[in-house]
């Protein structure tokens, strides 16, 4: 039986690492918030996001963290044009269609990065990735710290961004009611872009937050999506505070799994949360039946 320190410490990494799912997982529920799809380029479109970091600290030793503006603004900016470009386009304005298009640029993507970059993993080495901070019976790293306040700072002011702007509220209003804000005059196409942007400009923030104690691989993305759609599901698809508690329930239900069982087992626990919430409450437990 593991000590109340131990599983204390365990809590309060798990509550760290959570706040990072939750940035990802923000920016997965807006895009079914608004668009009332499953984006499935959001793991890779995130591996991208990681080797723009890794690449900008390796050419100009940029600390991935300062570099959090600019990738997320790339991001926004990537995220925009492909909806423009690409998504919207093909789509036809069908739903079924950008499922579709959004699986190709998955594939598209990951084969793209294994071409030009390899399969190897690549990491960042800052000075003080390796600093700890001790907080009660846990030492804490001090990345991990950081990411936990950024995160949760982008978290706030995205949320305030979405409930205060005009921007925002146009978004609201597409989201709820599209034919209605077209009425109204809202460009809804143009909205959906700014949407999608705006998802993927929060995989920018959360790439430069992992990057210092994480690696980046063609196929980086993968693990860190799945553990987002679980967070979506189980807070509630399109609901941000369903993302946020979504995010530290998962967050935690990882770290003392694997002091339970082992870090080969310790992600058992997801995938059962996941499965338990499509039986016991389908609709998330901030989310509303259709």
């Amino acid at each position: 039986m593991l000590s109340p320190d131990i599983l204390l410490a365990g809590t309060i990494n798990g509550l760290l690492t959570g706040a990072i799912y939750v940035l990802v997982a923000v920016g997965l529920t807006l895009i079914y918030g608004v668009l009332h799809i499953i984006n499935f380029a959001h793991g890779s479109l995130l591996m991208l996001a990681m080797y723009a970091a890794f690449f900008l600290w390796r050419s100009t030793g940029i600390d991935p963290y300062l570099a959090l503006p600019l990738v997320a603004a790339g991001g926004f900016a990537l995220g925009y044009v492909l909806y423009r470009c690409v998504i919207g386009r093909l789509s036809r304005g069908k739903d079924e269609n950008i499922l579709l298009v959004t699986l190709g640029l998955a594939i598209v993507i990951e084969n793209a990065a294994l071409f030009f970059f390899g399969g190897d993993t690549r990491t960042v080495e800052v000075s003080w990735a390796a600093e700890t901070v001790e907080v009660g019976p846990a030492f804490l790293p001090l990345a991990k710290l950081v990411s936990f306040a950024a995160a949760l700072a982008l978290c706030a002011a995205l949320g305030l961004y979405i409930a205060r702007s005009d921007t925002g509220k146009a978004i609201r209003a597409v989201a709820r009611e599209r034919q209605g804000a077209r009425l109204v005059g809202i460009d809804v196409e143009a909205t959906f872009a700014i949407s999608y942007g705006i998802g993927i400009a929060c995989l920018g923030a959360a790439a430069c937050l992992l990057i210092p104690s994480f690696y980046v691989a063609p196929t980086s993305g993968h693990a860190f999506v799945l553990v987002a759609f679980t967070i979506v599901v189980l807070g509630g698809m399109g609901s941000f505070l369903g993302a946020l508690v979504g995010g530290f329930v998962v967050g935690v239900t990882e770290s003392l799994g694997g002091l339970l069982l082992g870090e080969s087992l310790g992600q058992i626990g997801i995938p059962l949360i996941f499965i338990l919430i499509l039986l016991l409450r389908p609709a998330g437990l901030f989310g509303s039946r259709a």
